[in-house]
């Protein structure tokens, strides 16, 4: 699902105009990022956590070259569900 199929199934299922929806849809992404940026993790209740995971140091390799780099230690964002809402995707999505 992409962000415009988001925003057309919010105004179909609230009636509210779609100019409206787009802004408070850009609203919330850019609030999560600023958060995010800020290395605060964000907490939505019954839909799930945006956290920041610490990656350590490590040894990569450049195949190109065939040497040995040292990745460094960063930060990546990540999304780990609430127990609701992974149980509902478990529930109804079978492999």
């Amino acid at each position: 699902m992409t962000k415009a199929e988001i925003i057309a199934e919010i105004v179909n299922k609230t009636g509210i105009e779609k100019v409206a929806v787009e802004a408070a849809v850009e609203a919330i992404m850019d609030s999560i990022k600023t958060s995010m940026s800020k290395g605060e993790n964000v907490y939505l209740r019954g839909f799930g956590t945006f956290l920041l995971k610490n990656r350590k140091e490590k040894k990569g390799r450049n195949i190109t070259k065939n040497t040995s780099v040292m990745i460094p230690a960063h930060v990546i964002p990540a999304f780990k569900p609430s127990k609701e809402f992974a149980a509902e995707v478990k529930a109804k999505v079978k492999p």
